[in-house]
């Protein structure tokens, strides 16, 4: 076996939440700043902290705006989450292969655990890093070095999949291997340019990576 542990980006790699964080910064930015930004503008910093975000849209009030945006983002939480194609089956299956599992998000816990119930994937998930549990966030390593080391995990044999150049950065940064989905929102020429080692264009192509380190043709 290639690799041993497998750690997962959530929002846009296990969950298409991409209309319910749209929707959210669409509902949130127009109460504050009407007219002002499309939809482009809020695509261009996704994957980067909330926080983050809200300060380069309205630094004087950017926790107004987070507030504002977690309580909408619950309300209409379960209306827009849905699935990716092939996650659970292939999370089920690398489940039977023995490999550990965990999930390194940015979002806040209580919505990320919410998201991964949903879809019942959480009882999978040997360690669980959300955006409470570390001082400093993706692209910086500490949120994955969390993770391997509550799973045991070691650099060689640790993938980390992603959506965004933030998820492919921080195992950069933290010395793994690094996966980029082709269904980012973003685009997969996007994702390219941080040069991740492996690209998949569906989720059970993770089986022959951790079995091979290859992609079949």
């Amino acid at each position: 076996m290639k690799y041993q542990t497998v750690l997962f980006d959530l929002d846009g790699t296990l969950i298409d939440t991409n209309e319910l964080i749209l929707h959210t910064f669409e509902y949130t930015l127009e109460k504050y700043f009407p007219g002002k930004y499309s939809r482009e503008d809020i695509i261009a910093h996704l994957g980067d902290t909330l926080i983050k975000q809200m300060e380069r849209f309205g630094p004087e009030i950017a926790d107004e705006l987070v507030e504002t945006y977690r309580e909408y983002n619950e309300q209409i939480h379960d209306d827009y989450v849905r699935e990716f194609p092939g996650v659970r089956v292939t999370v089920e299956q690398l489940h039977r292969m023995g490999i550990r599992m965990g999930i390194v998000t940015t979002k806040q816990r209580r919505t990320a655990e919410m998201g991964v119930h949903f879809i019942g994937l959480r009882s999978y998930m040997g360690a669980f890093i959300t955006y409470q549990d570390t001082r400093k966030h993706k692209p910086h390593p500490e949120p994955i070095l969390m993770a391997m080391e509550q799973l045991r995990a070691e650099p060689e044999s640790t993938l980390m999949v992603g959506d965004s150049r933030f998820d492919l950065e921080a195992a950069h940064n933290a010395g793994i291997d690094s996966v980029a989905v082709s269904w980012s929102l973003k685009g997969i020429d996007h994702l390219k340019q941080y040069h991740p080692t492996y690209i998949i264009d569906d989720m059970s192509q993770l089986i022959e990576i951790v079995e091979s380190g290859k992609i079949g043709k």
